[in-house]
């Protein structure tokens, strides 16, 4: 396959049977009516547009599901026999028949240990089927899933089940010495309120797949969950102190889900997760397999070095696409997968283009976040925003505007906080009354991210409100000059930071980790400065460099930027000056 227009793309779906109708008012012109009529490619442009704006509408017009378990529920009522979820490298490939009997035989014996509607529960398990298992049964039993990082520390187990009122516990076995070690485990999560995954069951406790085997498939709650309860308190990973409780619903998860299925108008069958499930991301792909029905492929650990030839072994369709993927070396296989659309984040876009050309796919930007899920995407067959650096237009369900301080409207083409409006954004932050205040201008949500739109609706970001450095008077974001540093190849990570000038206010200082091969000596900061002048306006190109050998990172590999700032009093020391051209 080489799918060099939206064209090909949709000629070698329909071929499949897998391009959905898109209902258009009569009279408006879609792409496929204006091809090889003799239009500009402006007049192809916008057709693509207002097909993608039609099947917008469309997906807000019809009627969602009511949780989570009706989403897969109402596959394996269509689709009883299709291969639902494969965890390939433990070989557990399940069914929607399978996964919606086993849901109930789950959820009914929870119920008879105790969860019911409204009842927390922490879930700390790698990325085996008893994962979505188990959230899919919380969602049966209107009960509330908290995810807990299977690498987290007995202090950071402590802060989510105390902060979280974790009232049960599902763990796998492999985790145990992490709950040992917790200093503050609370008197409610008693012995017999904790299921094991795998491994021995000390006594008082509940073996995981004990619990299914004595369960009935036939189970009916007493109490259902509606759209608007609570299904998840997911912690955010944020960059200083410990994380917020986002309270989200199952109409959040639902209408994220459907979004992800719907939003490019082709089927896409085969989806691939490579994140952990206790993160977002593998968590809407089950949904959105289902809204498909089609196929979650999930790794048990992530990998950059083997995602092509999987995305190749299970014909993938959809992705997310991380750029380690891209930095990987050249393989003579890499354009011959299946994928029609890979979702980029990020992605410098001096090397969009060139993505596209080596892996043989519609790579296409987008933006969310934890709070407001998917926000902003670049339509499949908009080619034209390749390279642009753009996260593209409003998704379904969601409504945005670009801010000042006092949440008034910008003027197009200036640079403002992105916020974004939708019936199911965060609910707010648990037990957080004061942070989920601040995070709001009515119903608006503050996402702490600076953009700029365009005159055709399209949005860029200019990087974090709280990690923009002022010098002079200038506005500098630090991930502008990450990204300029990040292009050489002799560059493996970068964080920018500002330092305290009595003269300037602040000035840039970039901390560098360089490629294996390389050194200070081999790339000193005079090439790395050269390559940031050729590229930034002078104001932004860093005064101060100095080289690490890693990062402090949150669970979820964010540089702990607040770490860095507070290392040592003088954040001069041991950086390159290169306004003295001395070592400090």
């Amino acid at each position: 396959m080489n799918f060099s227009t939206w064209e090909e793309i949709v000629a070698d779906a329909d071929r499949e049977g897998e391009v959905e109708p898109i209902s258009k008012p009569p009279g408006t012109p879609g792409v496929l009516e204006i091809i090889g009529k003799g239009l500009t490619a402006e007049d192809l442009i916008d057709a693509h547009r207002r097909d993608a704006d039609q099947r917008q509408r469309q997906i807000e017009s019809e009627p969602l599901p009511a949780t989570i378990y009706d989403v897969v529920a109402e596959a394996a009522a269509e689709v009883p026999d299709q291969l639902a979820w494969n965890f390939f490298e433990t070989e557990e490939a399940w069914t929607y028949r399978q996964i919606v009997d086993t849901v109930n035989c789950l959820a009914s014996a929870l119920s008879r240990l105790g969860v019911a509607k409204g009842t927390h529960v922490g879930v700390m398990l790698p990325n085996r089927p008893a994962f979505p298992l188990t959230w899919l049964a919380l969602g049966r039993l209107g009960a509330v899933m908290i995810p807990i990082n299977i690498g987290y520390t007995g202090r950071e187990l402590d802060y989510v089940v105390n902060d979280g009122d974790v009232d049960y516990l599902v763990i796998d076995a492999a985790c145990l010495p992490t709950l040992d070690a917790m200093a503050e485990r609370p008197a409610r999560l008693a012995e017999e309120r904790i299921v094991v995954h795998g491994g021995p069951i000390a006594p008082g406790r509940h073996g995981f797949d004990a619990l299914i085997g004595f369960g009935d498939p036939d189970f009916v709650p007493f109490e259902t969950a509606g759209p608007d309860d609570l299904m998840n308190i997911q912690y955010t990973s944020g960059t200083t102190g410990f994380p917020k409780g986002c309270m989200l619903t199952h109409s959040y998860w639902v209408g994220t889900g459907k979004v992800a299925a719907r939003r490019d108008g082709i089927v896409l069958k085969n989806i691939f997760a490579n994140q952990p499930f206790y993160y977002m991301d593998p968590q809407w792909m089950t949904l959105m397999a289902a809204f498909q029905r089609g196929t979650l492929h999930a790794v048990l650990k992530p990998s950059g070095s083997r995602f092509m030839e999987r995305a190749r072994r299970f014909s993938i369709h959809f992705c997310i696409f991380p750029e380690v993927v891209y930095k990987q070396p050249a393989h003579a296989r890499d354009a011959d997968n299946a994928i029609r659309r890979a979702n980029i984040y990020g992605i410098r876009p001096s090397i969009h283009a060139s993505i596209e050309e080596r892996f043989n796919f519609a790579a296409r930007e987008a933006f969310g976040m934890t709070e407001v899920g998917s926000t902003l995407f670049v339509p499949i067959e908009d080619r034209a925003m390749v390279g642009q650096g753009s996260c593209g237009r409003p998704v379904a369900f969601r409504r945005c505007r670009i801010v000042d301080d006092e949440g008034r409207d910008v003027p197009v083409g200036e640079v403002g906080e992105l916020i974004v409006a939708g019936f199911n954004i965060i609910r707010g932050y648990y037990k957080k009354p004061e942070a989920t205040a601040q995070a709001f201008f009515g119903e608006w949500f503050r996402t702490g991210d600076l953009f700029r739109r365009d005159a055709r609706g399209y949005h860029y970001i200019v990087g974090r409100k709280k990690d923009m450095i002022r010098r002079s008077g200038e506005n500098i974001a630090a991930r502008e000059v990450e990204s300029v540093l990040l292009e050489m190849p002799e560059v493996r990570d970068v964080a920018v930071i500002g330092v305290k000038d009595p003269d300037r206010g602040e000035e840039v200082k970039a901390l560098v980790v360089l490629a294996p091969g390389h050194s200070p000596q081999t790339v000193p900061p005079a090439r790395l400065l050269d390559h940031a002048r050729s590229r930034l306006a002078r104001f932004k190109v860093p005064r101060y460099v100095a080289y690490r050998d890693s990062f402090p990172r949150t669970p979820s590999m964010k540089i702990r930027k607040g770490e860095l700032r507070s290392e040592t009093a003088d954040l001069r020391q041991g950086a390159y000056d290169a306004v003295d051209n001395v070592w400090r």
